[in-house]
């Protein structure tokens, strides 16, 4: 048996420039200053929660729990109106994850988006039943490049590190998943080639289209 533990936003959904793009809508409104750059340099991999608290730190501002709220709200109100005029899938998914599951691979999601933004792009996608699963924003305390996430995904999967992969497009969550002992295809979809090759990935992908399951980093013997 073998398993794969997808991350959402650059993996399945490419929709990280609509995140981007509500979070610094929102840190303008509240006077702070983050360009593209370094959205992508700094905050891929956090939560909601923690992006805002990222950016409250350095600002050296003190961020209490009802501004949190209200700035995620905020985020979320955005974001949806954003993914509403734009929903795009990562090229290739569709097939890809209907193959492994109908070879009877394991899948789960395991990301930092909320779970009700994950549903929902898997039922438009038509894939929610390829899931076993999935771990969300509200299911962990530490996000990525902690490895707690994929370890609730291993848990899930109930399968041993060493019979899965994870597919990534950020380097918090290539080092979370590489933490969590699991090998790991990246996709250059929030990251350029170069940034991601000088981090020696497992496997490294354009999108899913012409890609096949037995192309992934998969072990030849496990344990």
């Amino acid at each position: 048996m073998r398993g794969v533990c997808f991350d959402f936003n650059g993996v399945i959904v490419d929709d990280e420039r609509h995140h981007c793009a509500a979070l610094l809508e929102v840190l303008k409104d509240w006077g702070l200053s983050v360009d593209e750059a370094t959205y992508y340099r700094e905050y891929l991999g956090f939560d909601d929660r923690g992006c805002f608290m990222h950016a409250w730190s350095r600002a050296n501002r003190t961020l209490d729990t009802r501004v949190l709220d209200t700035l995620i709200e905020a985020k979320g109100q955005i974001y949806r109106r954003l993914i509403s005029a734009d929903l795009t899938l990562v090229p290739g998914v569709q097939p890809f994850v209907r193959t492994l599951h109908e070879q009877g691979t394991r899948l789960v999601v395991v990301s930092a988006a909320r779970r009700d933004e994950i549903t929902h792009v898997l039922d438009v996608a038509g894939l929610a039943d390829c899931f076993h699963g999935i771990i969300s924003a509200e299911d962990v305390q530490r996000t990525k490049p902690d490895p707690e996430g994929y370890l609730k995904g291993l848990a899930l999967l109930g399968l041993p590190a060493v019979n899965c992969v994870a597919v990534e497009d950020s380097l918090p969550g290539m080092r979370a998943a590489r933490a969590a002992g699991m090998r790991v295809a990246m996709l250059t979809t929030s990251h350029g080639h170069d940034e991601l090759s000088a981090e020696s990935p497992d496997v490294l992908w354009t999108h899913f289209e012409h890609r096949i399951p037995e192309e992934l980093p998969w072990r030849s013997t496990s344990s």
